[in-house]
């Protein structure tokens, strides 16, 4: 993969983690220490462990199906998938907001398991072009999964 594609694709991941950063330090309130929280929820050590890779994965695999499309000059894929790329983060920072800033654990698991499809496609789309190579990818999609229904419990135990 070429240095650029990475630093562009790593740039836009750090993007996403830094303004879902920003809504997360809410994580610490009075308000979300309130809510009633499954018994599956993760041990708060866990997120910052399991964030970081995942968003490692986006970006070296996001950068190396760019660079394969272009390679072949399959253009118009490689710009589908940027553009798959883009909601897909803009998806993944809007949670923290709709949860912890704006403490809509409703609309926060609506929105989880709307990152939870587009991570899907992203994920369909890199092992289709990339297959094997794209395989690490497919934990991002069941991360999401597993916070849409964690997403969605929070929400049913605190109506």
């Amino acid at each position: 993969m070429r240095p650029g594609t990475l630093a562009k694709s790593a740039a836009a991941v750090l993007v996403t983690a830094a303004v879902g950063g920003v809504a997360s330090r809410s994580s610490d309130s009075v308000w979300y220490a309130k809510l009633r929280k499954p018994s599956f929820q993760p041990p708060p050590q866990a997120f910052p462990i399991v964030w970081p890779i995942l968003y490692a994965d986006i970006a070296a695999v996001s950068a190396s199906t760019i660079d394969h499309l272009q390679e072949r000059q399959r253009d118009d894929d490689a710009r589908a998938y940027q553009a798959a790329l883009a909601v897909n983060l803009v998806l993944n920072g809007m949670w923290s907001w709709l949860f912890f800033k704006w403490r809509k654990p409703g609309a926060a698991a609506v929105g989880a398991a709307a990152l939870t499809a587009s991570s899907v496609d992203l994920t369909r789309r890199a092992v289709e072009t990339r297959s094997g190579r794209a395989a690490p990818l497919a934990l991002y999609p069941l991360w999401c999964a597993f916070a849409t229904v964690l997403s969605t419990r929070i929400w049913w135990l605190n109506r």
